[in-house]
Protein backbone atom coordinates (compact mmCIF):
# COMPACT_ATOMS: atom_id res chain seq x y z
CA UNK A 1 0.00 0.00 0.00
CA UNK A 2 1.52 3.47 -0.99
CA UNK A 3 1.90 5.49 2.34
CA UNK A 4 0.32 8.84 2.10
CA UNK A 5 2.64 12.04 2.69
CA UNK A 6 1.27 15.81 2.89
CA UNK A 7 1.17 16.94 -0.38
CA UNK A 8 -1.68 13.83 -1.29
CA UNK A 9 -5.16 14.41 -1.46
CA UNK A 10 -7.24 13.93 1.65
CA UNK A 11 -10.75 15.97 0.68
CA UNK A 12 -12.82 16.85 4.04
CA UNK A 13 -9.60 18.04 6.09
CA UNK A 14 -9.81 22.66 6.37
CA UNK A 15 -7.12 24.30 5.55
CA UNK A 16 -5.31 26.09 2.35
CA UNK A 17 -3.01 23.93 0.74
CA UNK A 18 0.19 25.55 -1.30
CA UNK A 19 0.64 22.36 -3.15
CA UNK A 20 -1.73 20.69 -5.55
CA UNK A 21 -4.18 18.59 -3.61
CA UNK A 22 -7.85 19.16 -2.29
CA UNK A 23 -7.21 19.25 1.15
CA UNK A 24 -8.73 21.96 3.54
CA UNK A 25 -7.34 23.22 7.00
CA UNK A 26 -8.67 25.97 9.02
CA UNK A 27 -5.04 27.14 10.04
CA UNK A 28 -3.06 28.47 6.85
CA UNK A 29 0.21 27.72 8.61
CA UNK A 30 2.58 24.67 6.22
CA UNK A 31 3.58 23.34 9.09
CA UNK A 32 0.28 22.78 11.17
CA UNK A 33 -1.32 21.88 7.08
CA UNK A 34 1.30 19.18 6.77
CA UNK A 35 0.85 17.62 10.36
CA UNK A 36 -2.61 17.58 9.82
CA UNK A 37 -2.52 15.11 6.19
CA UNK A 38 0.25 13.14 7.95
CA UNK A 39 -1.77 13.05 11.02
CA UNK A 40 -5.12 11.67 8.75
CA UNK A 41 -2.98 9.30 7.02
CA UNK A 42 -1.07 7.81 10.00
CA UNK A 43 -3.70 6.78 11.72
CA UNK A 44 -5.51 4.75 8.50
CA UNK A 45 -2.11 3.31 7.36
CA UNK A 46 -2.06 2.15 10.95
CA UNK A 47 -5.52 0.47 11.10
CA UNK A 48 -4.80 -1.10 7.87
CA UNK A 49 -1.46 -2.58 8.60
CA UNK A 50 -2.47 -3.29 12.34
CA UNK A 51 -5.39 -5.21 11.27
CA UNK A 52 -7.21 -3.21 13.91
CA UNK A 53 -10.77 -2.96 14.26
CA UNK A 54 -11.08 0.44 15.44
CA UNK A 55 -10.44 3.48 12.79
CA UNK A 56 -9.78 7.14 14.93
CA UNK A 57 -9.64 10.50 13.20
CA UNK A 58 -10.81 12.26 16.50
CA UNK A 59 -9.76 16.00 16.24
CA UNK A 60 -8.33 15.72 13.13
CA UNK A 61 -9.65 19.27 11.45
CA UNK A 62 -12.16 17.27 9.65
CA UNK A 63 -15.16 18.86 7.74
CA UNK A 64 -15.96 15.43 6.06
CA UNK A 65 -14.96 11.85 6.28
CA UNK A 66 -12.29 12.00 3.49
CA UNK A 67 -13.19 9.82 0.22
CA UNK A 68 -9.63 8.75 0.55
CA UNK A 69 -10.20 6.93 3.62
CA UNK A 70 -13.22 5.01 1.78
CA UNK A 71 -10.55 3.90 -0.69
CA UNK A 72 -7.90 2.73 1.68
CA UNK A 73 -10.19 0.73 3.93
CA UNK A 74 -12.31 -0.75 1.59
CA UNK A 75 -10.33 -4.13 1.87
CA UNK A 76 -10.97 -4.16 5.40
CA UNK A 77 -14.09 -2.31 5.89
CA UNK A 78 -15.84 -5.80 7.26
CA UNK A 79 -13.58 -5.51 10.11
CA UNK A 80 -14.36 -1.98 11.50
CA UNK A 81 -16.27 -2.32 14.41
CA UNK A 82 -15.61 0.93 16.48
CA UNK A 83 -15.33 4.47 14.44
CA UNK A 84 -14.28 7.66 16.40
CA UNK A 85 -14.98 10.83 14.68
CA UNK A 86 -15.11 13.32 17.57
CA UNK A 87 -13.77 16.70 18.19
CA UNK A 88 -13.63 17.50 14.60
CA UNK A 89 -15.63 20.96 12.84
CA UNK A 90 -18.23 17.64 10.28
CA UNK A 91 -21.47 19.76 9.48
CA UNK A 92 -22.60 16.69 7.85
CA UNK A 93 -22.13 12.47 7.48
CA UNK A 94 -22.21 10.36 3.98
CA UNK A 95 -24.81 7.59 3.81
CA UNK A 96 -21.63 5.78 2.27
CA UNK A 97 -20.49 5.72 5.96
CA UNK A 98 -23.26 3.32 6.93
CA UNK A 99 -23.05 1.63 3.51
CA UNK A 100 -19.32 1.14 3.75
CA UNK A 101 -18.97 0.18 7.29
CA UNK A 102 -22.07 -2.19 7.45
CA UNK A 103 -20.28 -4.19 10.33
CA UNK A 104 -19.92 -0.91 12.89
CA UNK A 105 -20.79 -1.55 16.44
CA UNK A 106 -20.23 1.88 17.84
CA UNK A 107 -20.23 5.46 16.26
CA UNK A 108 -18.48 8.36 18.13
CA UNK A 109 -19.42 11.71 16.62
CA UNK A 110 -19.48 13.90 19.45
CA UNK A 111 -18.26 17.68 19.20
CA UNK A 112 -18.91 18.01 15.30
CA UNK A 113 -21.66 20.50 14.37
CA UNK A 114 -24.30 18.07 13.04
CA UNK A 115 -27.47 18.77 12.24
CA UNK A 116 -28.66 15.59 11.23
CA UNK A 117 -27.91 11.85 10.06
CA UNK A 118 -28.23 10.42 6.55
CA UNK A 119 -31.61 8.49 6.55
CA UNK A 120 -29.25 5.16 5.84
CA UNK A 121 -28.40 4.71 9.55
CA UNK A 122 -31.61 3.18 10.31
CA UNK A 123 -30.52 0.31 8.09
CA UNK A 124 -27.16 -0.25 10.58
CA UNK A 125 -27.95 -4.03 11.87
CA UNK A 126 -25.33 -4.02 14.48
CA UNK A 127 -24.87 -0.62 15.80
CA UNK A 128 -24.93 -0.88 19.19
CA UNK A 129 -23.80 2.83 20.73
CA UNK A 130 -23.40 6.44 19.11
CA UNK A 131 -22.38 9.33 20.39
CA UNK A 132 -23.79 12.64 19.15
CA UNK A 133 -22.97 14.69 22.21
CA UNK A 134 -22.34 18.51 21.88
CA UNK A 135 -23.48 18.96 17.84
CA UNK A 136 -26.09 21.23 16.67
CA UNK A 137 -29.44 18.78 16.66
CA UNK A 138 -32.70 20.82 16.79
CA UNK A 139 -35.14 17.48 15.97
CA UNK A 140 -34.22 14.13 17.70
CA UNK A 141 -32.94 11.83 14.59
CA UNK A 142 -35.88 9.44 14.32
CA UNK A 143 -33.89 6.80 12.27
CA UNK A 144 -32.27 6.22 15.80
CA UNK A 145 -35.38 4.35 16.71
CA UNK A 146 -35.07 1.87 13.79
CA UNK A 147 -32.44 0.37 14.39
CA UNK A 148 -32.95 -3.17 16.29
CA UNK A 149 -29.82 -3.31 18.16
CA UNK A 150 -29.02 0.55 19.45
CA UNK A 151 -28.56 0.32 23.31
CA UNK A 152 -26.61 3.86 24.02
CA UNK A 153 -27.93 6.67 22.48
CA UNK A 154 -25.79 10.37 23.86
CA UNK A 155 -27.41 13.34 22.52
CA UNK A 156 -26.40 15.58 25.18
CA UNK A 157 -25.89 19.19 24.68
CA UNK A 158 -27.92 19.82 21.57
CA UNK A 159 -30.70 22.10 21.03
CA UNK A 160 -33.36 19.48 21.02
CA UNK A 161 -36.64 20.22 22.22
CA UNK A 162 -38.85 17.05 21.85
CA UNK A 163 -37.90 13.31 21.66
CA UNK A 164 -40.26 10.47 20.11
CA UNK A 165 -40.78 9.09 23.79
CA UNK A 166 -43.53 6.33 22.27
CA UNK A 167 -40.72 5.27 19.36
CA UNK A 168 -38.22 4.81 22.05
CA UNK A 169 -39.97 2.47 24.25
CA UNK A 170 -40.66 0.16 21.46
CA UNK A 171 -36.49 0.10 21.35
CA UNK A 172 -36.15 -3.07 22.93
CA UNK A 173 -32.55 -2.70 23.10
CA UNK A 174 -31.86 0.45 24.61
CA UNK A 175 -30.40 0.52 27.74
CA UNK A 176 -29.42 4.30 27.99
CA UNK A 177 -30.67 7.63 26.93
CA UNK A 178 -28.81 10.59 27.54
CA UNK A 179 -30.78 14.10 27.01
CA UNK A 180 -28.57 16.65 29.33
CA UNK A 181 -28.57 19.97 28.50
CA UNK A 182 -31.25 20.05 25.74
CA UNK A 183 -34.05 22.43 25.91
CA UNK A 184 -36.90 19.86 26.35
CA UNK A 185 -40.43 20.86 27.03
CA UNK A 186 -41.96 20.59 30.67
CA UNK A 187 -43.99 17.09 29.24
CA UNK A 188 -41.04 15.85 27.61
CA UNK A 189 -38.87 15.40 30.77
CA UNK A 190 -42.08 14.18 33.01
CA UNK A 191 -42.54 11.43 29.77
CA UNK A 192 -38.74 10.87 29.46
CA UNK A 193 -38.64 10.44 33.54
CA UNK A 194 -41.43 8.26 34.08
CA UNK A 195 -40.12 5.36 31.36
CA UNK A 196 -38.77 2.42 32.66
CA UNK A 197 -37.74 0.37 29.93
CA UNK A 198 -33.82 2.21 29.89
CA UNK A 199 -31.95 4.28 32.13
CA UNK A 200 -32.45 8.03 30.96
CA UNK A 201 -30.82 11.43 31.74
CA UNK A 202 -31.96 14.57 31.10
Amino acid sequence: MTSTQPGNSWPGVRGKCVVPCNVFFRNDHNRIMAEAVANVARRVNATVEEGSDTLDLSNCKLISFPDGVFKVLRSVSDNIRVITLADNEMKSISSKLFSTFTQLRELDLRGNVLTKLPASVGEMEHLTCINLANNSFSVFPDKLTEIATLERINLQGNGITEIPVEKLTDMRALKWLNVKSNPLDSNTQSALQSLHGFETEC
